[in-house]
């Protein structure tokens, strides 16, 4: 665990921030190695229809990692306050609550996955195998939430390395398990998505043993959990807008894809492959951000408001200096990249014009991501989730959709940046206003230099 109320707050940031950068890696590596083997031993088509499943996928999911979110701002604020009994109870609270919200989006999940497809117009000869994916996905998305759940607790304690390690252990399991499913069983889509259920319920069996033995605040057990209502409403006011954030951010995924499926398959494909790449490129700015909030909870925690101005100037030139060489390495090998993926010249053109546009844009949500988490880690995620929405419903979809009647699938690309740089100056007026300081969980006579 750690301790962010002292010493170099640059420092703390970047070993906090490092292993969470490298455990989200891992955890894209588990869509990008499905793409790579299902691009590769099945086709174009099954491409397109694992790419195509995501956004529908991230609708399921987003609640949940909303109210997860909120319950890591109230872990790290009552752990810079010392009140380990409280941690306790919003760890138990976390479980519960999750366990009940994944079982109902697992049934409902499988029973709306086709209609949800066919809703957003995606092609007969890629609905089939994108139907069969979905379904098998969202069967088992429980575990996902479990392992999820817990990466996040231990985030919220200042832990960043132990998810990481049990993330490099899923991520290599499900290398193997695809191809051992795809590439030599030959299951098609469907090994894809039961290797990477299975990949990730062995890391969280894992887990759940390793942290039962060895952690002093975590016990992961059936019968020992308390639910405490304070604690989940608490959870509830900081997370549910960050989670009905991330529902409208899934929503907005689909409309984009929506306007993207009028092109065709090489497009949904190129599209697919090469957002899957765009995810992985921010995480840096994601990991970051996240450092940042557990940063800012802890010492609003402790009462130390003076450490989050220089923590915040620290993360932007860490976060930026990354997400340039980032730029830089998509900017100039975007066709090489897009080829591991697929052998179809289109796609691998597609794509690598999708990367172009957008990877120079990269440092403008690097910095949008900065400033929310200040916000965040403050407990104050309303404002967030109303500047992300009006980015994407007032800004990217509208400008995506009169765009790529003019220009075709670029106008779609084009979008994407346009949304970003409205949410990076509605964000950075709204740090700048200093409103975030008055929602904390932990509350103290002055705190008048929180800005």
């Amino acid at each position: 665990m750690q301790d962010f109320t002292s010493g170099h707050e640059g420092k703390l940031i970047f070993q906090f921030a490092a292993p969470m950068l490298l455990g989200t890696v891992f955890q894209q590596l588990f869509s990008v190695v499905d793409s790579i083997v299902v691009g590769k031993f099945i086709g174009t088509e099954a491409l397109a229809a694992v790419g195509a499943s995501f956004p529908v996928i991230f609708i399921m999911i987003s609640l949940i990692i909303g109210l997860v979110m909120g319950t890591t701002v109230v872990i790290s604020q009552y752990f810079g306050a010392r009140d380990f009994v409280k941690v306790r109870r919003a760890i138990d609270t976390m479980y519960i609550y999750s366990a009940i919200i994944g079982t109902v989006a697992s049934v409902t999940g499988i029973f709306i996955s086709e209609p949800l497809l066919r809703l957003i117009d995606l092609p007969e000869e890629i609905l089939p195998q994108a139907v069969v994916y979905l379904k098998i996905y969202l069967g088992g998305i429980l575990i996902f939430f479990g392992f999820n759940g817990t990466s996040a607790v231990l985030r919220g304690l200042g832990d960043s390395k132990t998810p990481l390690y049990f993330l490099i252990i899923a991520s290599i399991a499900n290398i193997i398990l695809v191809i051992l499913f795809v590439g030599i069983f030959k299951w098609g889509v469907a090994g894809a998505a039961y290797a990477t259920l299975l990949a990730n319920a062995i890391a969280f069996a894992l887990a759940i043993w390793w942290l039962n033995k060895t952690h002093k605040l975590i016990r992961i057990a059936i019968k020992g959990l308390h639910f405490d209502r304070e604690t989940f409403q608490q959870s509830l006011r900081i997370g549910l807008p960050t989670g009905i954030q991330q529902m409208f951010v899934a929503l907005g995924g689909i409309a984009l894809l929506d306007i993207v499926n009028k092109f065709g398959t090489p497009v949904i494909a190129g599209y697919s492959v090469a957002s899957r790449l765009d995810a992985m490129a921010l995480i840096p700015a994601m990991s970051f951000s996240q450092a940042l909030s557990t940063f800012v909870g802890q010492n609003i925690g402790a009462n130390k408001p003076e450490r989050i101005r220089t923590g915040l100037i620290a993360t932007i030139k860490m976060s930026g200096i990354v997400t340039i060489v980032t730029t830089l390495i998509i900017v100039l090998g975007g066709h090489i990249i897009m080829s591991m993926f697929t052998n179809d010249s289109e796609v691998i053109r597609i794509g690598d014009q999708y990367l172009t546009i957008v990877s120079i844009f990269y440092i403008t949500f690097t910095l949008m991501f900065i400033y929310s988490g200040i916000t965040r880690g403050a407990g104050d995620t309303l404002w967030p989730m109303i500047i992300t929405i009006i980015s994407l419903w007032l800004i990217r979809i509208p400008f995506a959709w009169y765009f790529s009647g003019k220009f075709g699938s670029q106008g779609v690309w084009w979008s994407i940046p346009a949304g970003w740089t409205f949410g990076m100056i509605m964000s950075y007026i709204y740090y700048k206003t200093g409103r975030w300081k008055n929602k904390a969980v932990v509350k103290y006579a002055d705190n008048e230099q929180l800005q």
